[in-house]
């Protein structure tokens, strides 16, 4: 395995590569369960897995924890040579140093959900993807589904701007308790942690409502009503479809739907996601996450 910095040094590097199906892993770093799952998924569909280990300043708002974004590299490479990664580019900076002057912009896809609270979030999102893309020039991408919202506007974005990528989701990987893995889950103390549980807890209950047929606002009530229960206050709450994130109108639709959550614990944001099945008979079981989509 090498750890590269030089964009040059890389793409010289993947230059020997013509025939092998090359794989990108984007990621900020501080790698958990999740990341892992996604460099498995890489290594079982493409001969060459490439990991970017970046904390992209564009994504990162006002007053959010850009400094504070845990960093460990070390550890990283560690857990990228276990996992038979072939090459671990970690850049210093992306950008020109007066500044990007073109970038991404993201349209309807962005104006819910997180990008509500977190105005140009995405558009930093796409923008760093896109030059990653450039960089690297992958036939697959590995991205969870724990950020439904970033993998649908990536996927969205390669489809218009026709790029030659696959931009492939994989499931969440979850906590014994339910709780989504996410390296913000290290700001959490041990009272908090018990209490971000509820977050998936709320979710499945979701799910169940959808599985015995009850109505959309039924379904969001007991979820509301379960987070209160543990002093949980949602940012948001939203059943949508999962092609255009738009809120649903009603359960009754053939169309996939999937339960999206954003929650402060503390003063940490969580953020997690669950596949409904409002056609299905059976109650789905929460511990496998079936997906619906």
């Amino acid at each position: 395995m090498k750890v590269i910095s030089s964009i040059t040094e890389l793409q010289h590097e993947l230059a020997n590569f013509d025939k092998e199906q090359v794989a990108l892993v984007p990621t900020m770093g501080c790698l958990h369960e999740g990341h892992i799952s996604l460099i498995q998924k890489a290594k079982r569909l493409a001969d060459i897995v490439v990991v970017s280990i970046y904390v992209n300043p564009l994504q990162f708002g006002a007053n959010e924890d850009l400094d504070n974004y845990p960093r460990t590299l070390e550890a990283d490479i560690v857990a990228c040579e276990n996992e038979g990664v072939d090459f671990i580019f970690h850049p210093q900076n992306l950008y020109p140093e007066h500044g990007i002057q073109v970038g991404l912009h993201v349209d309807s896809l962005s104006q819910g959900l997180c990008g509500a609270s977190r105005q140009g979030h995405f558009d930093g999102v796409v923008t760093v993807v896109n030059i990653l893309f450039n960089i690297v020039q992958p036939q697959l991408a590995i991205f969870g589904e724990k950020d439904f919202q970033q993998l649908t506007i990536i996927q969205r974005m390669a489809s218009d701007l026709h790029m030659p990528v696959e931009v492939i989701g994989a499931e969440t990987v979850r906590e014994e308790d339910g709780l989504a893995k996410s390296s913000r889950n290290t700001y959490l103390n041990a009272e908090q942690r018990t209490q971000a549980r509820e977050i998936s807890i709320a979710l499945s209950l979701m799910q169940q409502a959808v599985a015995e047929s009850l109505s959309l606002e039924d379904t969001l009530e007991i979820a509301l009503a379960h987070l209160k229960k543990f002093g949980i206050q949602a940012e948001y709450l939203e059943i949508c479809y999962t092609d255009s994130l738009q809120p649903a109108q009603s359960l009754d639709t053939d169309k996939p739907l999937r339960a999206l959550i954003a929650a402060k614990v503390g003063s940490t944001r969580l953020i997690d996601n669950m596949p409904l099945c409002p056609t299905s008979a059976a109650k789905p079981n929460p511990e496998d996450n079936p997906l619906c989509a």
